[in-house]
Formats: structure tokens, C-alpha cells, sequence
């Protein structure tokens, strides 16, 4: 059962899906992806083709270095794109601003990689205050930007905040809800119960950022590459198609999802899909259902909305942090109950390695090692 749509609010006047532009002329109308009024698993959206972007273009940005297999190479020596793209990191956590796990390494580092290719390329994350993490976003400054984000039954507003560092754009969304004790996602007591509030004001706000900020003195515009992280960052492919693709916005734009952690899919009970500020036809897109062995008492239905889910039903490309776990997230041991539908998109899901920072994961000069080490010298390990 679909859970009632709350009513529709009155979008504010900003950039973007919340004041979409004329529509294009009649001669040439903006392709839209169609609705997905029933999807569930194994029902999908279909690809998009990926016009005025090259076919292999979309894992070969994300992974540039992956065409050096084994070769080790300094973020300041990729060598140079032979086309460049504006790349939109979306994602919860990016060293050394925010960091839980193996995601804030990745985000911290490979947008750097990216960037020495010659991309232009934002990272969109929160702006996680709380008390002893402030200093951090220290060289973050106010750009003057702010929007009101209609969803959860009112008008939100959020700020950006902005740090250029290693020709990187580091664009910080700015919300009461980031600022609390505890680490990114919860306390001693488990997940923050709003968690699903905070991270769909990220989606929103990382949609816009492109549109409104004037990076060096330029929008990132409308023709942008978004590579999304995890759960936390997945309604942006379902905005992208729901609510700016049939207004002509972000036509040529694309989407790329990067699963870390399959375990952790953003999974929250049915009723809280109006919340969302989504089409009520786009349900079908997030709809998730429990097995009945999963479910807490027999008039349990198991219904539920899962943000993972709308990502790999609605975005272009989906890779995964290594081959293995590309195959592994396909089957019914590893695919945490996606592995049908992630199994339906293989003709678009790839596996990448993770690379790593080799300046900061430096044994001769790792802070966080008592003692250093070398190849040519071993006495200190």
C-alpha cells in the first residue's frame, strides 16, 4: 500500500527544479526519464542514453587510474583528460573535514585525483559542527548562498559554505541537524532518528549547489557529472530524473552510484515517503518490502522506502569498490537483499579498486606511526 501524499508546498523562487527555466524550444524538447509508477525489484527505469558523453566516459573519470593497474602515482602526476567534465561528488563524509571509515578516505582523495586530471570538480557534504570538529571547516567561508528546501512538512533552509583546496571546489551544506555531539551518524544510543531528514536536505542542496554557486567566479552549470556515495547521497539520481529532468534541467547531466557498504542502505517505514517532497508516482522507485522473516509481528507488512534502492534504479552508472564486490553484491549472500535487482543492471555495474593517498598513507612519513620506514629501510617497522 502506497502511503498517502502530504500536500504539495509551494516551491520558493530559486535556481533550479524549485524555479525551473522556459522549456526548450519545440524543435527540440529535453529528453525526460520516464516515471517509475510501479517499480519494484527487477522492474527499472530505462538507461538513458548518454548523449554529448562518451560511452566509456562515466567509469573512466570516476577511476582514471585504473588504466595504470598496479602503477603507483601521485595525485599531482595523473596525467592530463583528453576531455575534461564537472564532477559532483555527493557524500556524507570526506577527510580530513569528516571521517568515520574507508568513505571519507575515498571522497577526500580521489576528487584530488580527479581534479590533477584537469576535471573541475565539487565535493558536496555536510558541515558537521560539533564542538571539537569546528575547526576543521575553519577556512570554510560563507558564500552568501541559501535555499529553502520543501520537504518533511515545511521549508527548510540550508547554507553553503566554501573551501577551494587542492583545485577542489569543498562545498559545505550548512543545517541545524549537522550540528550536535556524537559522530556523524549517531551517538551511544545508535542512529540518529533523523537521519533520513538530514541526508535528503544533502541530496536536495547538492542538486542546487551546480546551479547557484559561483565557484572562481562560474557556475558548475547544468552539464555536470554526479558521483554519489552510499546511501547517504542516493535520492540525487531520483531527483535528477523526478524533479528536474521534465523541466528540461540536468537533461545532459549523468550520474554515477558508488556503493561501499551495501549493508547500510537507508531503509525507513513506507509512511515516511511524502516527507520527501517526491511525486507521489515516484514511489515505486524506493519501495521496499521486508521479507516475512524479517518483519517484527504478523500484521507487520514489511512495507518501507529504501534510498539505496531509488539509486540503483535510477542512476546511469553503479560501481563498486572492487571486481570481487561487484560480483559479491549480485548474490543472494552478499547483495543484502538488492542482489536481483543489482543482477538486472549489469550491463552498467562495474567493479573499481579503491586506490589510496600515497601521501597520506606514507610510512617514511605517517604522522600516526611511533616509527617511519621505507622500502630501502625496514629498521623502524
Amino acid at each position: 500500500a502506497r502511503p498517502a501524499q502530504q500536500q504539495q508546498l509551494a516551491p520558493p523562487l530559486v535556481p533550479g527544479f524549485l524555479a525551473p527555466p522556459p522549456p526548450a524550444p519545440a524543435q527540440s524538447p529535453a529528453p525526460t526519464q520516464p516515471p517509475l509508477p510501479d517499480a519494484g525489484v527487477g522492474e527499472l527505469a530505462p538507461d538513458l542514453l548518454l548523449e554529448g558523453i562518451a560511452e566509456d566516459s562515466i567509469d573512466s573519470i570516476i577511476v582514471a587510474a585504473s588504466e595504470q593497474d598496479s602503477e603507483i602515482m601521485d595525485a599531482n602526476e595523473q596525467p592530463q583528460a583528453k576531455v575534461t567534465r564537472s564532477i559532483v561528488f555527493v557524500t556524507g563524509e570526506a577527510a580530513p573535514y569528516a571521517k568515520s571509515g574507508g568513505l571519507g578516505d575515498v571522497c577526500g582523495s580521489l576528487p584530488i585525483a580527479l581534479a590533477a586530471r584537469g576535471h573541475r570538480v565539487m565535493v558536496v557534504m555536510p558541515r558537521y559542527l560539533n564542538g571539537s570538529s569546528d575547526k576543521n571547516y575553519a577556512k570554510a567561508l560563507y558564500t552568501g548562498k541559501h535555499i529553502k528546501i520543501p520537504c518533511f512538512g515545511g521549508s527548510h533552509e540550508v547554507t553553503f559554505f566554501h573551501e577551494y583546496r587542492d583545485n577542489v571546489d569543498w562545498v559545505f551544506v550548512d543545517h541545524p541537524s549537522y550540528h550536535r555531539p556524537g559522530s556523524l551518524y549517531g551517538d551511544n544510543f545508535g542512529a540518529f532518528g533523523d537521519n533520513q531528514f538530514r541526508y535528503t536536505l544533502l541530496c536536495y542542496a547538492a542538486c542546487e549547489a551546480p546551479l547557484i554557486l559561483e565557484l572562481g567566479g562560474y557556475i558548475y552549470g547544468q552539464n555536470c557529472m554526479f558521483v554519489v556515495n552510499d546511501w547517504h547521497a542516493s535520492l540525487v539520481p531520483v531527483l535528477l530524473a523526478a524533479k528536474y529532468r521534465p523541466y528540461g534541467v540536468y537533461r545532459d547531466s549523468r550520474s554515477t552510484l558508488v556503493i561501499h557498504n551495501l549493508a547500510h542502505q537507508g531503509v525507513e517505514p513506507a509512511s515516511t515517503y511524502p516527507d520527501l517532497g517526491l511525486p507521489p508516482e515516484w514511489y515505486g522507485a524506493l519501495e521496499w518490502v521486508f521479507p516475512e522473516w524479517a518483519r517484527r509481528h504478523a500484521l507487520d507488512k514489511g512495507e518501507a522506502v529504501n534510498f539505496l534502492k531509488g539509486a540503483v534504479v535510477t542512476a546511469d552508472r553503479i560501481v563498486t569498490v572492487s571486481q570481487g564486490y561487484s560480483w559479491e553484491v549480485t548474490t543472494a549472500e552478499g547483495g543484502q537483499g538488492l542482489n536481483e535487482l543489482l543482477s538486472s543492471r549489469k550491463s552498467v555495474l562495474n567493479g573499481i579498486v579503491n586506490g589510496i593517498d600515497i601521501n597520506d598513507w606514507n610510512p617514511t612519513t605517517d604522522k600516526c606511526l611511533p616509527h617511519h620506514y621505507s622500502v630501502d629501510d625496514l629498521s623502524g617497522k
